[in-house]
C-alpha cells in the first residue's frame, strides 16, 4: 500500500504565520453588517408573513445564507483568529453562537479536536462525518451494514442533519473527552440564553412567527453547513492514513477540499471552500483565506471541487484503503462481483 508524500513544514510554517490574526476594524466591519443585515432579512421574513407567503419562503434563502455566515464569525472566534482581544473574541463567539444555537466553547473543544484528527483512520470521531473502510463495512453484521448505509444516505445526513444543530447541542454530559466543566457550564448557559431569546420574540411577535420565520431559515441553513462541511472533507481523493503516517500539513491541505464558490454563495460562505488554507491555518481570518491561496503555490496541491462535485460526491461511502480513495456502495458491488 503506498502513503501520501508528507508536506515538509518548511514549505508551509512561514506562510502560514504571515497572515495570522483578525483585522480588528474588518473583522468589526464583517460582525456589523452581518448582523444588521441578518436583523433586516429576518424583519421582512416577518413583514411578509401575512402578506405573501412565498414571498417569505424566498426570504428565507438569503436569511440562511447570513446564519451561515453568522456561524462562520463564530467558527473564526472559536480559533482565536477574528479578533486580537481574548476576551471580547470569547463574547463575540458567545452572542453568536446563541444566533447559531451553537454553545460556543464545547463547539470550540469539539472544533480543535477535529483539526488534530482529520484524516486520521485512528482518531476518527471528532467531529467528522462517520466513515468506514471498505474492510470495516464488510467485517460488519448485516444490521451494521444496514444502520451504516442508512446515515449515510443523502436523505438522512442533509434532512436529520440539522437536528443535530436543534436537538443534540442541547444536551452535552461531561462524559467524553470533549466535554469539560467549562463547556458543560457553556452549553448550558447558551440554552437559557436560546430560550430567553425564544421567550421574548414570542412574547412581542408571537410563537407563530418565531416558528415559522427562524426556524425554516435555521433549518436551510444547518441543511447547507452540513452539506459544505462534508463536501469539505468527502472527496474522491480525500486523505486518510493510519496515525504513524498521519501528517498533519498533508491532511490539511490535500483532505480539505477546495469548493470553488461564485462570489455571491462564496461571501455568504465566509470563503469556508478555501477549506484546505483553513485547515492549515486556522487562525487565519476568513476574509484573507483567497489571498492566502492566491499568492502560495503549495496550496495548489489541494484537490479544487465544483458545485455539480460536491453534489455528485454524497454518493461517496467508504474509504478504499487499497486504492487509497472514496468509493461509493455501487463500486464495492464492482468489486465484490470481479472476486
Amino acid at each position: 500500500m503506498t502513503t501520501p508524500k508528507q508536506i515538509p513544514p518548511s514549505e508551509w510554517k512561514g506562510v502560514v504565520s504571515k497572515y495570522q490574526g483578525g483585522d480588528a476594524l474588518r473583522s468589526l466591519w464583517q460582525l456589523g453588517s452581518t448582523l444588521t443585515l441578518l436583523v433586516l432579512s429576518l424583519t421582512l421574513m416577518h413583514w411578509s408573513l401575512d402578506r405573501n407567503l412565498w414571498l417569505t419562503i424566498g426570504l428565507a434563502l438569503p436569511t440562511a445564507g447570513l446564519i451561515i455566515r453568522t456561524f462562520i464569525i463564530m467558527h473564526d472566534c472559536a480559533h482565536g483568529s477574528f479578533l486580537p482581544w481574548p476576551k471580547v473574541n470569547d463574547t463575540v463567539g458567545f452572542v453568536t453562537g446563541v444566533l447559531t444555537l451553537t454553545p460556543f466553547h464545547q463547539w470550540r473543544r469539539d472544533h480543535a479536536l477535529h483539526h488534530a484528527s482529520s484524516g486520521d483512520l485512528d482518531r476518527r470521531g471528532y467531529g467528522d462525518i462517520a466513515t468506514l473502510t471498505v474492510e470495516e463495512y464488510e467485517a460488519r453484521s448485516a444490521w451494521g451494514k444496514f444502520t451504516y448505509r442508512l446515515f449515510r444516505s443523502p436523505i438522512v445526513l442533509l434532512g436529520l442533519g440539522p437536528l443535530q444543530m436543534i436537538v443534540l447541542q442541547r444536551l452535552k454530559f461531561k462524559f467524553d473527552l470533549a466535554t469539560g466543566s467549562r463547556q458543560f457550564i457553556n452549553v448550558w448557559l447558551t440554552n437559557i440564553a436560546i430560550a430567553s431569546l425564544v421567550a421574548l420574540f414570542a412574547l412581542t411577535v408571537g410563537y407563530k412567527a418565531v416558528l415559522l420565520v427562524y426556524l425554516p431559515a435555521y433549518y436551510l441553513a444547518s441543511a447547507s453547513g452540513v452539506w459544505l462541511f462534508y463536501v469539505q472533507h468527502q472527496f474522491e481523493a480525500a486523505y486518510w492514513a493510519e496515525h504513524e503516517e498521519w501528517d498533519y500539513a498533508t491532511a490539511a491541505i490535500t483532505g480539505s477540499s477546495y469548493l470553488r464558490l461564485n462570489p455571491v454563495l462564496q461571501w455568504f460562505t465566509g470563503n469556508i471552500g478555501l477549506h484546505h488554507v483553513h485547515h492549515l491555518g486556522p487562525r487565519i481570518p476568513n476574509y484573507r483565506l483567497q489571498k492566502v491561496h492566491n499568492e502560495n503555490p503549495v496550496f495548489n496541491l489541494a484537490h479544487q471541487i465544483t458545485l455539480l462535485d460536491g453534489v455528485k460526491a454524497l454518493r461517496l461511502a467508504l474509504w478504499d484503503e487499497q486504492a487509497r480513495r472514496m468509493i461509493p456502495f455501487k463500486e464495492l458491488r464492482r468489486q465484490r462481483a470481479a472476486r
